[in-house]
Formats: C-alpha cells, structure tokens, sequence
C-alpha cells in the first residue's frame, strides 16, 4: 500500500532543536496518512504547506486569523470551463455552423429564369406611337420562362460532399479541443505545483525566522557565539528568496492558465484546488494504441477526409453531365396569342470536366497516405507519452522507496548530533538544505508525471485510462 502525503501533514522538518537544546530551535512534525484500502490503483498525494511548530513554551500563541479564500477550481472544472469560455475553442465552433450553411447552399436547386420582351418597335416612325392599330397589329410580346433541369444528380452530389466537408471539420474541432484542453490540464499541474512549493517555501521561511529569533535569545544569554548567529541570520536570505520566486511562479502559472480558461470564465485572485498526485496506468501499451486508434479526433478527421475526397470525385464526374436548359415563350402578335418551347443543351465533345475528375481521384489517394501517416503518428505519439509516463514513474517510486525517507533520517541524525556537540552548525544547516531540496525535487518529480500523465491522456483522446 503506498503512502499518501498530505500538504498540511508532510514532514517538513527545517530546523532540529528542542528548547532544551543549546539553540533552542524549534521542531516541525510529521504525520503520514494511508490511502484507502478498497480503492484501485492507489494514490500517492503530496501538497507543501509545512505544519505549523508548537511555539516555544516562554512566548505566548498568537491567536490564529481566519482569511477569506479566494475562489478555487479543481481540474475538471478547469476543464469544462475551458470548453465553454476558451475564445479559440469558441472561434472553432462557428466552423461547423460554417459548413452546415454551406450544406444549405449546395442543396439549393437552380432558379427559374423570367424573360419578356417587346420587339418591333417603331423608332425611327414617329407617327406609329400613336396609332393603335399599330401596336395592336404589327408589335409583338413575349413573356417566358425557363428552368435549368441539372443532370446526374449534382444537388444530391453537392449536398453529400458538404456534408462530408461538415464531418471534417467537426472531427478538427474535436481535436482543437482535444490539444487545447491537454495544454489547460498540464498549465494547471504548473499552478499546482507552483502552489505547493509557496507554500513548502513560506512554511520553511515562517519556521526559520522563529529559529532566528530564539538563536538571538541564545545569543544574549551566552549560549551561542556571534559566528553561529550570523550563519543562522544570513541562512534566511535563501529562504526570502525562495519565497519570493515562488510566489512569482504561482502568479505567473496562474495567469497562463487563466488565459485558457477564459479572462471572464474565474475571478483575478482566484486560485487552484488539488494536490500533486501519484495516479498508477494499468493499462498494456498495445491497449492503449488501440484506444487511440478509436478515440484520437485528428485521426478521425483524416478518415474522413478520405471519404470527403471520394464524395468529390462524385461531385466532379456528375459536373461533367450537361444540363438541359427549358424555357416557354408566351407570343402576343397580331392579336394572336402563341406559345413556345425552346429546349438546349451543351454538346459535351471536347470539355467534359476530365481534368478536375483527375484532380479529385489523386487527391482521394493523397487523403488515404494521410490517414495512414495519422495513425501512424497516433501510435509514435501514445508509445513516447506512455515511456515518459514509466519514466515519471520510476523517478517517483525512487522518491517513495528510498530517498525521502534518507532525507528525513540524516536530518533527524545530524539534529541529534548537533544537540549533543557531535556535529558542528554547517553540518546542521547542510543537512536541512539537502532535505529542502529532496522535497522540492520530489514535488518536481510528481508534477513530471502528472504531466506525462496528461500528455498520455491527450496522445490516447481520453481523460479515462483504467
């Protein structure tokens, strides 16, 4: 059963000495929590925030002062907000309503075509405009009609190549989708763990100026020299400046995550709500390069690609049947009402849409060597995510089964040795920089592979890899 860390309960031991101890330095405490024994594959969770040190028993506890929080988002709210607010994913989906009035368009039939006219006219007699028997007699009228009668079905061949275009784009939609809400995911495991080593570092730093005001006591009643004091007074600088760049890191984190969210989509101090956590994949590769295969929207959009190239090539060979061309004259002349058909049509001898009929078959072949190089690419792309994922993992496990507990255990040594003039302040101060930073690094290694774990979830085309 793997351990479960918890942000407010992870060991954070920065500086070892009871008041009893010629430093007095105060201690931090560590607690360790398991995971449920019922729940599959479980989780190792870390957050940062060191535990508060009981104060020392001659100075009085501040009263604690509760803060307001600012407004905080898990991950799958993160990333349903971006589905709704992100501007690129919103741009993206006028795409499709885009092509479904392009579907209208190319299943409108043609208009009927109204034609009159006068002919006979007297331009050149005067006279004749105003004789009655002359318009009567001699003018004649025509009113007619006609209508484009399209052959080899090309509204039907329209229409099913507009469809064909709508399904493409609906699958590129999915998969903008699909790498924005990856790049939301993985900005938000940054946020995490940007918060969690604030709050490791204003932890670290909170405790190490409690230390630095008892060594001063220490200092005024004897018990230690100017030498040891001012390693102790110039050791906090590194923990000022550690602070400091992790209080820019979130910032800065959570600014670019916002930015996928949507300005609008979260307040301007809102904040992240999780824990950097270790999640297992049980699933064989070869499973996950079948998933792949079903799931991955760009390789979709490429399947049907293939078929919106072959609906083209239909579309072309029903462009090249000629249409036929029906009108009906109505004939007013010599007080006769007479009616006519006129029927034509292209005689189809020397263009008969040979070249764009061509055109089209060579691209039906291009969009299948596409599809091909997209599954190829989805396969390279879950088997590289899913190496790094092993990776990660490895790294993680070295964490859990060694090293963290090394950390703590020298540290623990040397404060013990320092408390009884077996070891000098530097190897005291070194052992506590070498914990901070096994801590930090461990928080990176987490963050590493919740990273891995996104980019595999992205490269696969789904959140759920159980």
């Amino acid at each position: 059963m793997p351990r479960t860390f918890s942000l407010l309960n992870l060991r954070t031991v920065i500086v070892v000495a009871a008041l009893a101890a010629p430093l007095g330095l105060p201690d931090l405490h560590a607690q360790e929590t398991t995971a449920l024994p019922d729940a599959p594959g479980a989780r190792r969770v870390l957050t940062a925030q060191a535990q508060a040190p009981p104060p020392p028993s001659s100075a009085p506890q501040a009263p604690s002062v509760s803060k307001a929080l600012p407004q905080a988002i898990t991950l799958e709210q993160a990333l349903e907000l971006a589905k709704l607010n992100n501007p690129t994913l919103r741009a993206n989906d006028t795409l499709v309503s885009q092509n479904k009035a392009q579907e209208i368009t190319a299943n409108l039939r043609p208009n009927p075509v109204l034609q009159w006219d006068t002919q006979f006219l007297p331009l050149f007699a005067p006279s004749l405009w105003s004789d009655s028997n002359y318009w009567e007699t001699q003018a004649q009228y025509d009113v007619g009609i006609g209508y484009l009668f399209e052959r080899g079905k090309k509204r039907q061949h329209r229409l099913d190549a507009a469809k064909s275009a709508t399904s493409v784009t609906e699958a590129q939609v999915t998969d903008a989708q699909r790498t924005t809400l990856a790049s939301a995911s993985q900005l938000f495991v940054a946020a995490l763990l940007a918060k969690s080593n604030l709050e490791f570092a204003e932890g670290l730093l909170d405790s190490y100026r409690k230390t630095v005001a008892l060594s001063q006591e220490q200092f005024k009643a004897g018990a230690m020299s100017r030498n040891d004091l001012l390693k102790i007074q110039l050791q906090q600088l590194q923990f000022e400046s550690d602070a400091n760049a992790a209080r820019l890191a979130k910032i800065q984190a959570l600014a670019s995550l916002r930015q996928f969210l949507g300005f609008d989509s979260v307040p301007a101090d809102y904040d992240v709500a999780g824990n950097l956590a270790y999640e297992p994949v049980t699933l064989r590769l070869e499973d996950l390069q079948a998933r792949a295969l079903n799931n991955r929207p760009d390789l979709q959009a490429a399947q049907r690609t293939v078929v919106a190239s072959e609906s083209q090539v239909g579309l072309a060979k029903a462009n090249g049947k000629v249409d036929l061309n029906v009108t009906f004259d109505y004939t007013r002349l010599n007080q006769s009402n007479l009616g006519a058909f006129y029927f034509s049509v292209p005689l189809a001898i020397f263009n008969k849409n040979q070249g764009e009929i061509a055109r089209t078959q060579y691209a039906v072949t291009q969009s299948q060597f596409q599809q091909k190089a997209a599954e190829q690419q989805v396969l390279t792309d879950v088997r590289n995510s899913y190496e790094a994922l092993r990776s990660g993992e490895k790294v993680v496990q070295l964490f859990d089964q060694g090293y963290l507990d090394q950390a703590t255990q020298s540290l623990d040594i040397t404060k013990f040795s320092y408390e009884h003039g077996a070891a000098s302040l530097l190897d005291f101060l070194d052992a506590e920089r070498s914990y901070r930073s096994t801590q930090l690094s461990y928080r990176q290694a987490l963050a590493s592979y919740m990273t891995a774990l996104e980019q595999l979830r992205q490269a696969v085309g789904s959140r759920n890899l159980q």
